[in-house]
């Protein structure tokens, strides 16, 4: 057990956070990227309305495609450097054994249509 789990064991009131790795794409999956963040909702938030010069941005990477859930921040930026290791058709398999249609998820996540420019709050 970390010390982190630890802590919280004994203080219920110690805040626990939650990590993501999370793969998206774009209109015609082209592009596979593959990112870590401790708030889903306001890093995609950013990909899609960037204005800076970026991979995401020069690519049109805008869809929510598949994201996994960690307690600690070492095992969701191990696990985000194992998945950008990996083959593209790895990677297409891994998203389409839990969303095979592609969908985009952040629709479900967030219930934010493609067009609103809604800035999630911020999180510490």
């Amino acid at each position: 057990m970390s010390s982190r789990a630890a802590q919280t064991a004994r203080d219920p009131s110690v805040e626990v956070k939650t990590f993501y790795v999370y793969l998206m794409t774009n209109r015609s999956r082209v592009v596979i990227y593959t990112g870590v963040t401790n708030s889903l909702e306001r890093r995609i938030w950013f990909h899609r309305n960037s204005t800076a010069k970026s991979f995401t941005k020069a690519n049109n990477v805008d869809r929510l495609v598949y994201y996994e859930q960690f307690n600690e921040a070492r095992d969701a930026i191990s696990r985000e450097k194992e998945i950008k290791g990996w083959r593209r058709q790895k990677k297409i398999d891994l998203v389409q054994t839990l969303n095979p249609k592609w969908r985009d998820l952040r629709l479900e996540m967030f219930g934010t249509d493609s067009g609103e420019v809604r800035r999630p709050r911020r999180c510490d």
